[in-house]
């Protein structure tokens, strides 16, 4: 019998234990975005850090300005002859309300059995991300009970700000990029691709968000007076917003495409081939029509296609009817873009776009700074293909290499500031209600999560270091 076969029959042997020791961390309320717990957050942190510590790992709080850094390390950092990865999870959680559709209280956490069957764990932040992370730690637990080591060099960075935006993250990779080196990230904060087949995400957008503003007259003005003279800032703003995508759906900023790349021919067949539920998504919300780029589906638009949304409208009167010309408009918009786009760049050419059309006796100004850059993995990376070929053993199908309309922050700045791929892999189900009341995780999810990771870092053990570091 392999050592592998021994990692996995430790992972059975203590699941109730793992499901306890993640119930003690479920019912500390760490929601990062309330003030109030700020203090739960900490503590959240410490027990996280006491925990890894009684794996064997080297753990402390990293300091941020904001909620801490859970940072462990196992293993000899200097030795080059084995992969060193960065495991990234965070241990924050989502607001509870409305706190009256819980059915059972958010931080009391339990077993359940659904009408199917089907054994859950509830509470809040069992499927994002505390139970992910768990799946991940436990592994970790099984090979250090076996052979007092890991198979790889790990480092633990589990932040505290993710459900509030991860404010202070990207100062503090910059800040620690020394004691971050690595060759590849681990990342447990994405889902399954159905309840049967694993999946690790390859692609996630990138996101800024911006404010316009048309300024117009000097004060708000009777439209008996003013009405088809004096310049209406809603208008204005309505022409410019009305023209942002053209008869092809295709945004109309000049400049928006230069750096947007074709997905690789194989890839794009791949996605095909797995379908669309695009009709039945939009079916589930009162829809029935996709608004598409001309000449991609709804999984290429989602998935590999920027665009730009209007959040928001506001200006002028919005109580009972009066006739009057506001003196300034509003928008809030958006922008999903995709790899080699930059935000800065891209919030560059929007606002000249906008600029360029407004009158010459009005003005325009713009509120907004944020901004993380979108993330593509190649279809041959080796660290992609060893998870692959951990999760097939597990599970026994391939796994599908989707993407994601979705962004997060850190796998985008870990590649940035850090030079360094992720490998996307996560155990979350559609029906997980995550960000939702009744949030769980199915237990078969974390006991085959856990026994994934066993192998994943069996075999990425055996990744041929020479390719990561010709790629540096």
């Amino acid at each position: 019998m392999g050592a592998i076969d021994t990692v996995l029959g430790l992972i059975d042997e203590h699941f109730d234990r793992s499901i306890e020791k993640l119930f003690e961390l479920a019912r500390i309320p760490s929601v990062s975005s309330d003030p109030a717990l700020a203090g739960e957050c900490r503590r959240a942190a410490l027990w996280l850090s006491d925990y890894v510590s009684s794996l064997g790992f080297q753990s402390r709080l990293m300091e941020t300005g904001g909620h801490p850094v859970v940072y462990a390390i196992l293993g000899d950092l200097n030795d080059t002859t084995k992969p060193h990865v960065l495991f990234y999870g965070h241990y924050d959680v989502q607001p509870v309300d409305p706190i009256e559709k819980w059915t059972n209280p958010p931080f009391e956490p339990k077993i359940d059995v659904a009408k199917d069957g089907t054994e859950r764990l509830l509470g809040r932040g069992m499927s994002d991300d505390k139970g992910q992370i768990f799946t991940f730690l436990e592994a970790c637990r099984g090979w250090i009970e076996h052979t007092g080591t890991l198979p790889v060099n790990v480092t633990i960075f589990l932040e505290g700000e993710e459900e509030a935006g991860s404010p202070s993250l990207e100062r503090t990779l910059i800040e620690q990029a020394g004691d971050l080196a690595a060759d590849v990230v681990l990342a447990c904060d994405s889902a399954m691709w159905d309840r049967d087949t694993p999946a690790i995400a390859t692609r996630l957008k990138g996101l800024f968000h911006d404010k316009v503003i048309v300024h117009g007259p000097n004060r708000d003005l009777h439209s008996g007076t003013y009405g088809g003279v004096a310049a209406n800032p809603l208008r204005v703003l309505s022409n410019i917003l009305a023209g942002l995508y053209d008869a092809d759906n295709r945004v109309a900023i000049p400049g928006f495409y230069d750096e947007v790349e074709q997905v690789p021919a194989s890839l794009r067949q791949q996605w095909r081939e797995l379908g669309s539920a695009a009709d039945a998504a939009l079916g589930d919300v009162g829809l029935s029509m996709p608004v598409l780029e001309t000449g991609y589906t709804a999984m290429e638009q989602t998935w590999a296609r920027p665009v730009v949304d209007i959040n928001g409208v506001g200006g002028g009167n919005q109580g009972p009817p009066r006739s009057v010309l506001p003196s300034q408009a509003w928008a809030r918009l958006s922008f999903r873009l995709v790899a080699s786009q930059k935000p800065d760049v891209i919030r560059r050419l929007f606002r000249e776009h906008v600029a360029s059309q407004v009158p010459s006796d009005c003005r325009v100004s713009f509120e907004g700074d944020d901004g993380c850059g979108a993330y593509a993995l190649k279809e041959d990376n080796p660290f992609l293909i060893a998870a692959a070929r951990g999760l097939e053993a597990e599970w026994g199908r391939q796994p599908k290499f989707p993407g994601s309309g979705g962004s997060i922050p850190a796998i985008g700045w870990f590649k940035d500031h850090l030079g360094l791929d992720s490998i996307m892999v996560g155990f979350a189900l559609d029906d997980d209600a995550i960000h939702a009341p009744n949030e769980k995780y199915d237990v078969r999810s974390m006991r085959k999560g856990t026994r994934s990771w066993a192998r994943i870092l069996e075999e990425v053990s055996r990744v041929d270091l020479k390719w990561r570091r010709t790629e540096r």
